[in-house]
């Protein structure tokens, strides 16, 4: 009877090893994983196009190269639902990310104060208002995609990887004291790319792609305007390299995944395309663009389906969320700006409403070191504009001149999302401690947060 047993053990073990290598030969693998999350995508371009200003460099267009798009991708722990939309656009105006939150709550139950709303800061789309049809449309196609998004809930596993793109550089340099606009290949960059992939195991193909990289959208704008063949900037509506890197992306896996893109503290990196000081791109620049981000994101979203990479992924993705609206020294008066810390198991997304330049992700994720995985990302959830750092403002140059804050507003908003770090990352005492105190002001910072969220910020206090 042992030998009997014991045939039977060895037996149900090969069957199991058999099907495990049958499973990876076909591109499966064991989802083990609290987290479910669901994701759509939807054309945003305006249906009348002809004569529209676009802005960033404003100009007008005459067609559509290519499409306008949003995402939605929806996650849920079991206790806490949040949601990132992105979108090929050049902001994400204040109105806009109010009616948005609202919309997208209405219509998928996700709290409008887990939803984070991120421009590409695309230069070559149309302008927001909420009394426009396409404003209007805008919002009620954001909460058919999360009613989309929602509907197609499945259990998930998150891979990370980075690489690197090519085609970005600094647009300042500093001669005799003050700044200059200069493509400037020693300045300050961050050309990487970061790159988190969301499986369902059901094959190799993701379920959802969230790219995040740090260069202005710019490529078809006018800069140089003696430069041909487009000295007056590209004549026709496109969402520049994002865009064409997130349908790269999507072509590469058989248009059976949704890609979307976080522009990151870009506030003073530009495409390098040389001129005087640069020039608008053409068709072999935005492919060149493209394809490097979207090249760059594809072999990290190989290499992280490796069974090592899938060995060292994590199993347990608890989802926080927590934002504030800090009042910000401005040059005309007090500017209210919201910050926003996501955290999806090891991840952890901050966000600031505008331009920040490179140098702010270099600081804050050195202030956050090995805690978590950071992504930080600017133009979401409002704008306020230029965010220099307070040290340029002694040379001067376009960004801190045409920034409504002052020197002072850097260090009161690395604090704060210091602060909002602590708290969702949880390995702080007053973040995780039971005592009836702590617990009982992190039940009311919870309220507040929620009750507050919803409600328009005023831009600025006199």
């Amino acid at each position: 009877m042992y030998l009997f047993y014991r045939r039977l053990f060895f037996a149900l073990l090969l069957v199991i090893f058999a099907s495990s290598v049958t499973d990876a030969a076909d591109g499966r693998f064991p989802v083990q994983s609290g987290l479910r999350a669901g994701v759509a995508k939807v054309d945003i371009t305006p249906t009348e196009v002809n004569g529209l200003e676009v802005v960033g460099h404003r100009r007008k267009v005459t067609g559509v190269r290519d499409p306008l798009r949003a995402g939605v991708l929806i996650l849920d722990d079991g206790q806490t639902r949040a949601a990132i939309v992105t979108l090929d656009t050049i902001s994400a105006w204040d109105e806009m990310v109010t009616l948005a939150r609202q919309q997208i709550e209405k219509d998928s139950g996700v709290p409008a104060a887990n939803i984070m709303v991120a421009a590409s800061h695309n230069h070559s789309g149309p302008d927001f208002a909420t009394d426009s049809k396409w404003g209007r449309e805008l919002i009620a196609k954001l909460g058919a995609a999360a009613v989309k998004a929602s509907s197609t809930m499945r259990p998930v596993t998150v891979g990370y990887g980075e690489d690197k793109i090519g085609f970005s550089i600094n647009r300042r340099k500093v001669i005799n004291g003050r700044a200059v606009v200069r493509l400037n290949k020693d300045g300050p960059n961050d050309p990487r790319v970061k790159v988190l992939r969301f499986d369902d195991g059901e094959s190799l193909t993701p379920l959802a792609v969230v790219m995040h990289a740090v260069c202005h959208p710019c490529f078809f704008t006018w800069g140089d305007k003696g430069s041909t063949p487009y000295p007056n900037g590209y004549p026709k509506m496109s969402a520049d390299f994002p865009g064409e890197a997130q349908s790269f992306v999507e072509m590469c896996y058989g248009q059976q995944t949704s890609s979307l893109f976080l522009q990151g503290c870009a506030g003073d990196i530009r495409p390098n395309l040389p001129g005087y000081p640069y020039r608008c791109a053409d068709e072999a620049d935005i492919q060149w663009a493209g394809r490097d981000l979207g090249g760059a994101v594809v072999r990290t979203l190989a290499r992280s389906v490796t069974r090592e990479e899938l060995r060292d992924r994590a199993e347990f993705y608890p989802i926080r969320v927590a934002n504030s609206v800090v009042s910000l020294p401005g040059k005309e008066g007090r500017i209210d700006a919201e910050l926003q810390a996501m955290k999806i198991g090891p991840y952890l997304l901050l966000t600031m409403p505008g331009e920040p330049m490179v140098e702010y992700g270099f600081r804050l994720e050195k202030a956050i070191a090995d805690r978590a995985i950071p992504i930080i990302v600017g133009y979401a959830n409002g704008h306020v504009g230029y965010i220099a750092t307070s040290d340029s403002y002694s040379v001067g140059g376009y960004e801190p001149n045409t920034s409504k804050l002052t020197p002072e507003a850097e260090l009161i908003i690395l604090t704060e999302l210091g602060a909002l770090a602590d708290r969702v990352v949880g390995d702080v005492f007053e973040s995780f401690s039971k005592h009836p105190k702590d617990v009982q002001q992190r039940e009311q910072a919870e309220k507040t947060r929620v009750e507050t969220t919803t409600q328009p910020q005023s831009s600025e206090k006199p």
